[in-house]
């Protein structure tokens, strides 16, 4: 059977593709994908997965919320920024304050627990529950370790700008999804139905085939029908991109998402909202996020192998030479330094975290990709052709050079 669950709060990138992973891998699920910009999490699975599914996302998210896509929206619970802002400016403060006052231990302290505390946290319950490498436990170790050799503004700055990185993260994310949203959502918010001589205003979702709808000059058409009296001009270019209007007529189908430029149009519904072409252009867009490029997929599996290797590296760079040269300390710092810049979360977040950038930057101009693949393949192209003129200009010639 198939199921669809919201996560309510998922921003993290990194975070959702463990929770892919993780899902995909349960004895009963034989499919799994998790739409970042949807916050959903797909599957195809021959019994209920909901506790698995829920236990899985608060090992890397406790915050998130997951519910069954139609059930009763939980209470909300997305990314508080203003209470991460203010965190942040708290522990920036507290951290400023120690260093002005002459590297005070208890302050420096104080800032780590109000930026950290989480993330240290999150590191001992994964240790228990087996999952010992990842970003937490990275950070967790090379900042401790940064007060253990007495690097305390080091510890404490670390903390700070993983904290501003996941900020802007987050925005990051939100900026895409929300490009994405304005960009392609054509779906009307009501309609106007017609019986008999009178005009009343319903929403676009209870419309149903056969009604009889008014499209008044400049109004969007809001679903797919054929017009059925009154004769215009229809701007298709929101969802064909040609430039020049077409007349129709009764008897002539209409797309949703077109414009009404002149005349006054009534027309018969064929196919609802849910159905219709805008809510088509939608879905599509909304599930490219979900389709994962091949860059994406194998740097996700390489993470799962690099983060040990990370690890171990940092330990020999920390032990083997110490025990040559005897400068425990500075090659401490080194393997401890070496941690914070391996760090598996920017190599995990910069292709999805940019994939999911170019749709929500191309679907505001206009440009509507269907997934990480089609971007993937842009870069092997070579040349372009175009049928016509207009596709890609606006028709308007002008003259570029007078040769005398």
């Amino acid at each position: 059977m198939k199921q669809e669950y919201i996560l309510e709060g998922l921003n993290c990138p990194n975070c959702a593709a463990k929770i892919e992973a993780d899902v995909g891998k349960l004895p009963y699920v034989t499919a799994a994908s998790l739409n970042l910009m949807k916050q959903t999490l797909t599957l195809e699975t021959r019994e209920d997965a909901f506790d698995a599914v829920e236990r899985i996302v608060h090992r890397y998210e406790p915050d998130v919320k997951v519910r069954l896509k139609g059930g009763e929206q939980a209470p909300e619970q997305e990314f508080d920024v203003k209470k991460m802002l203010l965190r942040m400016a708290l522990g920036a403060a507290v951290f400023a304050a120690s260093i002005l006052l002459g590297g005070k231990l208890p302050l420096y302290i104080i800032a780590y627990v109000i930026l950290g505390y989480d993330v240290v946290l999150g590191a001992v319950k994964n240790i228990i529950k087996g999952h010992v490498f990842d970003e937490n436990f990275l950070m967790s170790i090379a900042t401790i370790g940064a007060f253990f050799i007495g690097e305390y503004p080091e510890a404490v700055g670390v903390m700070l700008f993983y904290r501003v990185g996941e900020y802007f993260e987050h925005r990051a994310v939100e900026r895409s999804r929300k490009q994405i949203m304005e960009a392609v959502d054509l779906r009307p918010e009501v309609v106007h139905l017609v019986k008999g001589d009178d005009v009343t205003e319903i929403p676009a979702e209870a419309a149903e085939a056969g009604d009889l709808l008014l499209v008044r000059p400049g109004d969007r058409i809001p679903l797919d029908g054929i017009v059925v009296r009154g004769e215009s001009r229809i701007d298709t270019a929101p969802i064909t991109g040609e430039p020049v209007p077409v007349s129709v007529k009764p008897g002539d189908s209409v797309t949703s998402g077109c414009v009404n430029t002149t005349g006054q149009l009534t027309m018969k519904v064929e196919k609802v909202l849910s159905e219709s072409m805008v809510t088509r252009i939608l879905n599509s867009v909304e599930n490219a996020a979900a389709s994962k490029p091949k860059i994406d997929r194998f740097i996700t599996r390489f993470a799962r192998i690099y983060t040990p290797i990370v690890v171990a590296l940092a330990a020999l760079v920390a032990v083997v030479p110490s025990v040559i040269t005897g400068e425990w300390n500075y090659w401490v710092y080194t393997a401890l330094s070496f941690l914070v810049m391996s760090c598996p979360c920017a190599l995990v977040l910069s292709v999805p975290l940019a994939f999911f950038s170019g749709i929500g930057a191309g679907s505001k101009k206009g440009i509507l990709f269907k997934g990480g693949l089609s971007i993937e393949a842009m870069g092997k192209v070579k040349a372009v052709v175009m049928d016509k003129t207009g596709t890609v200009t606006k028709g308007e010639f002008k003259v570029q050079q007078i040769a005398g």
